[in-house]
């Protein structure tokens, strides 16, 4: 973290530019209990700090094992009613981090994958898709993604092995009975093709839900569920507020993707599971939901999806 420097000195662009490096402070707990359907603790306690080392409830220290970053920001998304997570892997090694992760903390469950931005960077895509497949039947692993299929990054060098992954972890969600958690940037229409090709898995989330209305009435419709993260709370993301407007609360999950996508009035700084309370408010105004009603749709169906912790 940056040094603080004193008010008298500091201006107002190096104020910004050291609150960019630092966690917000926790927000107002939920009414009820909800799970974060989609984190990335080994990235957030590796490379952004981990956030209970650095606050409390209103910002303030708290006396958290420095030892243990990741019971202790568990401990601190718990304080604000975020009391379960889904560890998401991205490659082989944060896949088996996150399938141990969910060993040894009660309030983690995992999920397994390569990226669809991965795929087409591995020498062995046959041999990381084994490995993967070796993790999808451990206990604790109760979904296959972050999978999918993203054209933003990817040029057209890369979509072939990107599909290839996709379709072949679609298989993997089907022979293991679990989730299939599904990376869409920029494919909608390839994500349902393959889907369509393949034939979905019983229980489909898109995470980071980031279509427009049509798009989620076509996912609605299919059975599948919407995870929103903390860009629903933007100002610019007014198509993606129409699309949760018109999903049925109980096909409503939410998520952080942290460190990422930290939502408003935060953006910019680093994101993490506790941080949760802003995306269900900013979604209950959304909706017109009841926020306790909210609430515990979201909890109903974290665990029907992932559960029981």
């Amino acid at each position: 973290m940056l040094a603080v420097m004193s008010e008298r000195t500091e201006s107002r662009k190096q104020r910004a530019a050291r609150r960019a490096g630092e966690f917000p402070p926790a927000p107002e707990p939920l009414p009820r209990p909800v799970p974060d359907s989609h984190t990335h603790l080994d990235i957030t306690v590796s490379e952004a700090g981990a956030p209970a080392r650095e606050l409390g409830r209103g910002g303030e220290p708290r006396g958290h094992d420095q030892d243990d970053p990741v019971a202790a920001a568990i401990q601190v998304a718990a304080g604000v009613g975020v009391d379960r997570l889904v560890q998401v892997g991205v490659d082989v090694d944060s896949s088996r981090w996150g399938a141990d992760a969910a060993e040894r903390y009660p309030a983690v469950l995992a999920t397994v994958a390569l990226h669809p931005n991965e795929a087409p960077r591995l020498a062995d895509l046959d041999e990381a898709l084994r490995q993967i497949e070796a993790l999808a039947g451990r206990d604790r692993v109760r979904g296959i993604g972050e999978t999918g299929m993203d054209f933003y990054r990817t040029g057209d060098e890369g979509r072939a092995a990107q599909e290839e992954s996709f379709r072949a972890h679609v298989a993997i969600a089907k022979r293991y009975g679990k989730a299939l958690v599904i990376h869409d940037r920029d494919a909608h229409a390839d994500v349902l093709r393959i889907l369509d090709d393949e034939g979905a898995p019983d229980t489909v989330v898109l995470h980071c839900f980031s279509g427009d209305a049509d798009f989620a009435r076509e996912c609605v419709r299919r059975g599948y569920l919407l995870s929103f993260a903390g860009t629903v709370t933007f100002g610019s993301a007014g198509a993606l507020r129409e699309a949760a407007a018109l999903t049925p609360l109980d096909q409503i999950l939410v998520e952080t993707d942290a460190p990422y996508l930290t939502p408003m009035p935060h953006r910019g700084r680093p994101n993490a599971s506790y941080l949760i309370p802003l995306t269900v408010r900013s979604l209950a105004a959304t909706t017109g939901a009841d926020l306790d009603e909210l609430c515990a749709a979201i909890s109903a169906t974290g665990d029907r999806v992932f559960g029981p912790w």
